[in-house]
Formats: C-alpha cells, structure tokens, sequence
C-alpha cells in the first residue's frame, strides 16, 4: 500500500523553507540574504518570498544588523520535549488563520492505519463545519478529503480501502461504483484541488489538497454551505497556495 506521493508547489516551498531553515540553524549567530542564498542555491525572488513566510509563521526572525536567527517556532518544534504539544498549537493557530483568508471551515486530515482521520480543523459560527452525518472513516467515496487521501495511495491501497469500507449512496450525486470510482482517482491530477459537489451531503460542497510530509498521507480540506458554491475553486485554490506552512510544520 505504498503512497504515491507526486510534488505539488507547497511540498516544493516546504523543501525549500526547510533548507533555509537548516541554513539558519547551522549559523546560530545569524545569516543575512546574501549567504543565504549562496548556500541553499534559491534565487533571490524566491528566497525573499520564503523569508517573508518563515517570519510570519515565527520560524525565523530578523535582528538588528539584518541578520536571520531561528525564532520561537522553530525552537518549539525542533526541540524533541513537549514538540507534539508544540506542533498541534502550530498546525491550530495555521488553520485558524487559513479559516478566516478561505472563509470556509478549514480541516487536516490524515491517513492512519488504513483509516481516514481528521486530526484537527478550525471553524466559526460564520464558517461552521459539516454536520458528519455519516463517519468520515466510512464515507471516504463520497467527501473531498476522503478522495484526496485516496488518490495519494496506490491502485491496490484504494482497492482495499473500498474493500474495506463499501461505497454507500450517500446523496443523488455519490459515486457508488468501485470501477468508476477508482477511474476517477487514478485520473485526478495530483496538483488540482478534489472537490466534493454534494456526494457527501445535501447543501455542502466541499475541496482537498494533499499535504504528504514523508511518508504520511495527509490532506487539508474546507467546506462551504452549497449557497456559496461560486466561491468553491477560488477558495480551493487559496488553500492549495497556502499549504507550505502546513507542511512545512509537519516537517520539522
């Protein structure tokens, strides 16, 4: 069941931070742009836009000659005591933050031991989450981050999963044949948000974009009321832009 795990633009910005940040870490006293981008090899554009990310998100920070030292994030989350404590306050506070630049419920989920899991999510009464009407672990078929983590497994991993878990008629619009189910999988760009038009639940559309830190299947996704339909792939395509600090966290 091994993952197929295809690089989208966040998993390269995530590599790239992460070099950053290992340049960072080597040079305790503080490294400026300069040397920086001697020796990660990233152009100056590029370094400047993943500067301005790893300060916001606090894993760098700028001293007084100009100079970039680790920030209070990355010591949180590099230090091994506490970390997975440090990690999930991370990941939180990047969702509610992704929740209120989407203007949708915004979720991450996981794949773990063959099951879907939604490990975290960040809502608001003005973006509430889906009512789970039907258990995530069973409805894999049917939702956006169900069929994002699918599409990350190989053909025999999703042919076990729905083996495992029958695809049900949720809705009018749930695709309930393995054979057409798995064509669509297997032909799903791994680049392009998944969307879910109403196959999990009458008056929700729903995406997914695939965040694979190593060999972990993981995915964010984010829910609208169907009356906010037209905002879907706009929003979708918010999120996939702004997954490198998710990945980025998952990474350290």
């Amino acid at each position: 069941m091994a993952p197929r795990h295809e690089p989208t633009a966040s998993h390269h910005s995530a590599q790239d931070a992460l070099r950053v940040l290992e340049t960072v870490a080597r040079r305790g006293a503080g490294v400026n742009d300069t040397e920086l981008t001697r020796e990660t090899g990233i152009g100056t554009e590029r370094l400047t836009t993943l500067l301005r990310m790893l300060r916001r998100e606090a894993y760098v920070e700028q001293i007084a000659d100009g100079a970039y030292v680790a920030g209070a994030a990355f010591t949180r989350l590099g230090s091994a005591e506490g970390h997975a404590q440090a990690l999930r306050e991370k990941l939180q506070h990047t969702l509610d933050r992704l929740r209120d630049s989407v203007g949708a419920a915004v979720y991450l989920s996981r794949y773990i031991d063959g099951e879907v899991t939604v490990t975290q999510y960040a809502d608001s009464p003005d973006a509430p989450k889906v009512n789970e009407w039907v258990d995530f672990r069973r409805s894999a078929h049917a939702t956006a981050v169900g069929k994002s983590l699918l599409i990350q497994l190989d053909h025999d991993g999703r042919r076990d999963h729905l083996a495992r878990h029958r695809p049900a008629r949720l809705t009018s619009r749930t695709i309930t044949s393995d054979r057409l189910l798995l064509s669509r999988l297997a032909s799903q760009p791994p680049t392009v948000p998944v969307l879910d038009l109403q196959e999990y639940a009458v008056g929700t559309v729903c995406a997914a974009v695939p965040v694979t830190a190593g060999s972990a299947v993981g995915c964010l996704a984010l829910s609208l009321p169907v009356e906010h339909a037209h905002r879907l792939r706009r929003a979708a395509d918010t999120l996939n832009r702004n997954a490198a600090p998710v990945l980025l966290s998952l990474s350290i």
